[in-house]
């Protein structure tokens, strides 16, 4: 009988820390996965030394460009009782449901790099989009000397970046009455869709096109490919995007466009430390990119919004840029 008594006194003392020690399960839903700065980020994810370490397994949720199949991932990971969920939303309406859902099951939720109007989440881990898309209007205008016509290639419609961009987008503007916006319309991000719509408004407004504000670098890339092949020359127009993806920085080094850096890898990796946080109170932060940006402010993880500053990206900084993704 003490035998007995002894073994499963041992074996409680063992499953204690076991449990402790329990591998968090974490998801991240994001909005899609077929652009770079998607696949930065959440290649980011990966490398965040909790998850190295194997303390954190995340999964990454590809939402397909879909709200519909984002609230269908968030009740997988609701079934499978997920820790926490990190969420990049396709829509800023549609995304608070399945927010809500999540946090009345008891799972909480962290927003990354697009917002969600919901004030459920436990934190949100950014840039502000109004700012940026200020400043690669204002680098179009700038070219092209407050004078002349552009078109506006938006994100997908209801998307914050779309949003917020166009507002930022709209700032700059208002200081340029006498810039013409000939065309506005969405490209979804896609550098594909772009390319079309600036053939068909070349095509349209032969000669009458001076600037191109492509609300990210994807589709900024896809204007400058439609010039190329109607053999136009990209020097005679101002163009900017936002994100600095690879493509884009070489277009930066070659005075094809302007970008700025919008951080992935500090947006994932901050995302996951709130997330984490959440879930277990005495964490503290892995992640270098606390001390990289100090004007974020670790704040305990309690924060409601952490904003990661914008990176304009210039000949000067563009192979260091480049180098970081090797």
């Amino acid at each position: 009988m003490k035998t007995l008594l002894l073994a499963l006194g041992l074996a409680t003392a063992l499953s204690a820390p076991v449990l402790a020690q329990e591998k968090l399960k974490i998801g991240a839903t994001v909005y899609g996965l077929n652009a770079e700065f998607m696949q930065i980020w959440t290649a980011a994810l990966q490398k965040h030394p909790a998850v190295q370490s194997g303390e954190v397994e995340v999964t990454v949720f590809d939402g397909r460009y879909d709200a519909l199949v984002q609230q269908e991932q968030f009740n997988t990971m609701i079934t499978q009782k997920y820790n926490a969920i990190i969420f990049v939303p396709m829509d800023i309406e549609a995304g608070a449901a399945p927010v809500q859902a999540a946090v009345d099951a008891g799972i909480p939720v962290v927003g990354s790099n697009a917002r969600v109007n919901s004030d459920v989440l436990t934190s949100y881990v950014g840039s502000n989009d109004v700012e940026a898309g200020e400043l690669e209007a204002k680098a179009v205008l700038d070219k092209m000397g407050c004078k002349g016509n552009v078109v506006i290639i938006e994100g997908p419609i209801g998307q914050s970046g779309q949003i917020q961009r166009l507002e930022g987008n709209q700032k700059a503007l208002a200081a340029c009455p006498d810039v013409k916006v000939l065309e506005q319309q969405t490209g979804n991000w896609s550098r594909a869709e772009a390319q079309t719509l600036m053939e068909n408004w070349l095509t349209s407004h032969p000669g009458q096109i001076n600037g191109v504000i492509g609300q990210n670098d994807e589709m900024a890339l896809g204007a400058i490919e439609a010039i190329k092949a109607a053999g136009l020359n990209v020097s005679d127009f101002a163009i900017a995007g936002v994100d600095g993806v690879t493509d884009a920085i070489n277009a930066v080094k070659a005075g094809e466009m302007a970008s700025i850096l919008q951080d992935a890898n500090a947006q994932a990796q901050g995302a996951l430390d709130i997330a984490i946080k959440a879930v277990k109170p005495d964490y503290q932060p892995q992640s270098a990119i606390w001390k990289q940006y100090p004007s974020m402010g670790w704040e305990d993880g309690k924060a409601k919004t952490y904003l990661v500053p914008w990176t304009p990206v210039t000949t000067a900084n563009a192979d260091e840029l480049l180098k970081s993704r090797q």
